[in-house]
């Protein structure tokens, strides 16, 4: 069977640099950090005691105290940024078929602080089972989407994606090829993430997988750069509108790209670390380019999972340079990570969606924070260091993996 084509024509951003996908847009080309100190809570026993929280947040400006009280705050991120993706897409929900209409989402953890409180109370307490009733809805990966498709009546597939941090380009991938075989006319993908808590901080400290860079935390998230010492958390959400494209088309819709592959991969290697030669990842990007239809040489710019690790920056550059070959030189590689910190299963979402943009306005977001080169590294690497830059955008690939060694990619096209 032919299959459809998928273009993307909504997108909402709710980001510790920006609460919208234009303000998230213009922190991202200015190179602006979203890391400093905890708010949320007592870090003091902490080994580390900074993250990117969102900033100016209230969410009383968007559900009253009822609503609220009922859903965990990743949820309450993606309600905030599918609604805003939503309207960025212009759907006139009278006039679609809902049908026809899914929410596929992603989500590393769920209601992480939600399980917190609620056992921290049971402890707390004198031994009786007194759990709020909300507990077990609020607490579930799957209730995200559920929320999404309840308040606007869409009855397509629903589900959530968990893959670590490859799950929401994961849940962007399984949109495509449910459109692509014509089972749904839109999609809203995408995925949130709330982790900055204390078991949250607590857990991956244990790992020694955060940076400890508590001196300088706008500076403490540099990927590629010889210094790095571990991620920075984030948390937020990012949707996308996916609509077939003789869909789009019919009513008018402004298109942003076209969402033309994806690819899966396993390392089958470690639990938490990337196989030193990115095997998995050579072969996620193979994956992509063959779904895709591409060759290397169309890729123009790669956004990078380039987290921060010392193991993980350097394995990923290894494989875009097998994958690549002498092509490698002329793609901007990036990492917006840099400035977001890793919002763990949300991160291929707003990831993407500043894959997208850079497509729309012809600039390639920076890789902040870098002041050391690493020797293992090579220098040829257009690694977009420091400042945003501009060229011609046809086609961005954007790369994710997951602790458990899950990898998923992506790939954008400028419309023909």
């Amino acid at each position: 069977m032919e299959l459809k084509r998928v273009v993307v024509t909504g997108l909402g951003a709710l980001t510790p640099i920006g609460n919208t996908k234009d303000a998230y847009w213009d922190a991202l080309i200015s190179g602006k950090s979203g890391c400093a100190p905890v708010t949320y809570f007592d870090t003091e026993h902490f080994k580390t005691k900074f993250a990117c929280e969102l900033k100016n947040f209230d969410v009383s400006d968007f559900f009253d105290r009822k609503e609220a009280r009922k859903m965990d705050r990743f949820a309450q991120y993606a309600m905030v940024a599918s609604d805003e993706a939503i309207i960025d897409a212009k759907l006139d929900l009278d006039a679609t078929n809902k049908l026809r209409v899914g929410v596929i989402w992603g989500a590393g953890i769920g209601g992480i602080e939600t399980f917190q409180n609620e056992v921290m109370n049971f402890a707390n307490g004198n031994g009786t089972p007194r759990f709020n009733p909300f507990f077990i809805p609020k607490m579930i990966a799957d209730i995200a989407p559920g929320n999404i498709s309840i308040k606007h009546g869409f009855m397509g597939p629903n589900y959530t994606t968990v893959s670590a941090c490859a799950s929401s380009a994961n849940a962007i991938f399984d949109a495509l090829n449910l459109i692509r075989l014509g089972h749904c006319d839109v999609i809203v993908s995408g995925g949130s993430e709330a982790t900055i808590n204390q078991s949250g901080m607590g857990g991956f400290n244990a790992m020694h997988a955060l940076s400890t860079r508590n001196e300088s935390p706008e500076t403490a998230s540099r990927p590629f750069d010889g210094t790095r010492d571990g991620f920075v958390l984030g948390e937020g959400a990012g949707a996308l509108i996916l609509e077939e494209y003789e869909h789009a088309k019919a009513r008018g819709a402004k298109i942003y790209a076209e969402l033309v592959g994806g690819g899966l991969s396993s390392d089958a290697y470690h639990m938490t670390a990337p196989h030193p030669d990115g095997i998995g990842v050579i072969a996620v990007m193979k994956n992509c380019l063959e779904n895709a239809g591409l060759k290397p040489e169309d890729v123009d710019a790669i956004n990078t999972h380039g987290t921060s690790t010392p193991l993980g920056d350097v394995a990923e550059l290894k494989a875009i340079k097998e994958v690549f070959g002498a092509h490698a030189k002329n793609i901007n590689i990036n990492s917006t990570k840099s400035m977001t910190g890793h919002l763990l299963g949300a991160a291929g979402a707003i990831e993407a969606i500043a894959a997208i943009l850079s497509i729309e306005h012809g600039i390639i977001p920076p890789t902040i924070n870098h002041t050391t080169p690493d020797e293992n590294i090579d220098p040829e690497l257009n690694l977009t260091l420091n400042k945003a830059q501009k060229r011609d955008v046809n086609v961005v690939m954007s790369n994710t993996f997951g602790f458990g060694g899950h990898n998923a990619c992506v790939v954008f096209k400028k419309l023909d």
